[in-house]
């Protein structure tokens, strides 16, 4: 059956008992299953759409490879017998104002119809019913565009029809009610004769609909931060997964600067205060009733301002080692340094490489109750129940300094520095490890011996760095690659040629297989699912020691720890490559280059 086909055929609303007898013919479905659906559903009066009802019986499908028949399967193959494209509606791809424009949201549900697309030449509509065609008659005077219709799953079409009517509608209201503001704190103080400035409240009934929407889908999409960032006419949502960011939606200014007040009213941040930077916290529930915090942090800048939620999810912060990425060597190496009674650890790497979720991992392991475990962070990333946790105030003078001296009269066995990055810090966080406390802190730097030398420009003797460090460890996040849908094909001349490149100047075998991404629907199209550490640990032997009492430069320092069997971080992803773990790109983007004397 094709498109055409599907124009000739009288209006009508698919029904169970055609969708089963096309299953049959197609040799999908057996004839004697077919014909008790429909009497049960003759008997029982079933409401949901056919392909639903069909879905829910779990089925396998009588033609190789026998696959269970989904939804998105049923879907598909409805498609096919129309000649119409199956569509997988992706929330974070659409504009919600622009498709909610079209048509209204009772019209939409009457013919089981959502826009979920508009451009300059044409409006893509999903449906659920490819049957009923007399909907574009009436709708093509009013577009004058391009009419196009894709098949789409009812139950997505059925969710997203609420949702998209319902945020379209609070942001619409908002706007009418706030007017354009043109924002209080916006540098450019543009006056504009007609319009109103009135603010409106941050606990309108529009704007909690709003943040709701904005949290639920950050926590469906798995995103790791939430940027909401002013512009000169609209205010842009954006969220990073898995390290991209991704723009999500637009909204008036007015609306942003009612989102941002209702956020920072839950953080309990000052509302008024719009001129300087600040900090909060937001404790909530996911959809499926785990906990997750979110760590608030505002920037002004010229247009008003730019609010980032970082979002920790208790299940990520915390993971075993295999799962953050630590080869069987690198476990070895680390729970060595983690277990010593006494002395420092250092883990280094720039924002956003995972050094919190290491050490929050590592401390977690740690913390029995036999040990007192104590921390000092700026700001506390997640509050766990096993740690004491403190947090850095600086309008009280209270910082890493202060904090370490109040915890050594405190009775602790580990502690936990958030950031060593004074000479102040460096000296109390030294003398804890002196007096026999074991302390785990992170530095800025780009690799495991360039902390050394960092140590020493903060002014730290090399003498005490010999007797306290234990070991650096770098660390990098790249992407992994989508279990679903990567493809691996045989080494081709461009990729042998980065492999050499990326292992320089080792000498390690190419794999006969590279992994690509393809993309499907379970890692949103991108070929990428979830991210996962390289790492890079160097140990203090007596040897490393004496080099650092001898004020040795970093490159001596570095190719000692090559010689005793330290594998730089663009090793550690090669290893990951050839585990088919992740790719080429990946590896060269996050991890420095290799130097070797």
């Amino acid at each position: 059956m094709s498109d055409q086909t599907a124009n000739t055929t009288p209006d009508h609303r698919l029904t169970v008992a055609e969708v089963l007898g096309l299953l049959v013919a197609d040799g999908i479905v057996a004839k004697p299953e077919a014909d008790a659906l429909i009497a049960e559903f003759r008997l029982k009066r079933l409401t949901a759409h056919p392909l639903v009802i069909v879905a829910d019986q779990k089925w396998k499908s009588l033609l190789p490879p026998n696959r269970a028949l989904t939804l998105d399967d049923l879907g598909e193959w409805l498609a096919g017998k129309v000649g119409l494209e199956y569509y997988h509606i992706d929330p974070l791809k659409i504009d919600f104002t622009a498709v909610t424009d079209v048509m209204s949201s009772a019209y939409a549900t009457r013919f089981g119809i959502l826009p979920v697309q508009v451009t300059a030449q044409e409006v893509v509509f999903a449906t659920i019913e490819p049957f009923l065609r007399d909907w574009e008659k009436e709708i093509q005077p009013i577009v004058k565009k391009k009419i196009r219709r894709v098949i789409a799953s009812p139950v997505d079409v059925a969710r997203f029809l609420v949702e998209f009517y319902n945020l379209a509608r609070s942001v619409k209201k908002a706007s009418q009610q706030g007017g354009q503001s043109s924002g209080l704190s916006s540098f450019e103080q543009l006056v504009e004769l007609g319009r109103t400035n009135r603010q409106f409240d941050a606990n309108d009934q529009h704007i909690v609909n709003i943040v709701d929407w904005l949290w639920q889908y950050a926590f469906e999409q798995r995103a790791s931060d939430i940027h909401i960032e002013p512009r000169r006419e609209l205010g842009i949502v954006r969220f990073r997964i898995d390290g991209v960011l991704h723009q999500v939606y637009q909204i008036p200014m007015s609306v942003m600067a009612a989102m941002v007040s209702r956020i920072k009213i839950l953080g309990r941040m000052d509302l008024v205060e719009k001129r300087r930077p600040q900090d909060g916290r937001i404790k909530t529930r996911t959809a499926d009733g785990q906990e997750a915090e979110l760590r608030l942090s505002t920037l002004p800048t010229a247009f008003g301002e730019k609010m980032v939620m970082r979002i920790f999810d208790p299940e990520v912060l915390v993971r075993n080692f295999t799962d953050l990425g630590f080869s069987e060597e690198d476990q070895v190496r680390w729970k060595l340094m983690s277990e010593s009674p006494n002395g420092i650890i250092l883990v280094t790497g720039p924002t956003g490489s995972g050094k919190t979720t290491t050490l929050y991992s590592t401390l977690k392991q740690l913390a029995t109750p036999a040990v007192n475990v104590c921390t000092i962070e700026d700001p506390i990333e997640m509050v766990e129940p096993a740690f004491n946790q403190m947090q850095v105030q600086n309008a009280i003078e209270l910082d890493f300094a202060q904090g370490v001296r109040a915890l050594m009269r405190q009775d602790p066995d580990i502690i936990m520095v958030g950031e060593i990055r004074d000479l102040e810090t460096a000296e109390v966080t030294i003398q804890a490890a002196l007096t026999g406390h074991l302390v785990l802190s992170t530095l800025h730097t780009n690799d495991s011996p360039a902390a050394v030398t960092r140590m020493l420009d903060l002014g730290v003797p090399s003498y005490l760095i010999s007797a306290t460090v234990l070991g650096v460890m770098a660390q990098r996040l790249v992407r992994v690659l989508c279990p679903s849908c990567k493809k691996s094909s045989p080494a081709s001349a461009e990729d042998e040629s980065m492999w050499d490149r990326l292992v320089a100047p080792w000498k390690a075998n190419r794999p006969a297989q590279f992994h690509h991404p393809v993309g499907c629907l379970e890692c949103r199209m991108t070929g990428y699912r979830g991210r996962v550490g390289v790492y890079e640990i160097l140990m203090l032997s007596p040897d490393m020691k004496q080099a650092i009492s001898d004020n040795a430069d970093v490159s001596k320092i570095r190719d000692l720890a090559y010689r005793e069997g330290m594998k730089p971080l663009r090793i550690s992803g090669a290893m990951k490559i050839a585990a088919g773990m992740t790719t080429l790109a990946e590896v060269f983007k996050v991890s420095p280059p290799s130097e070797r004397i």
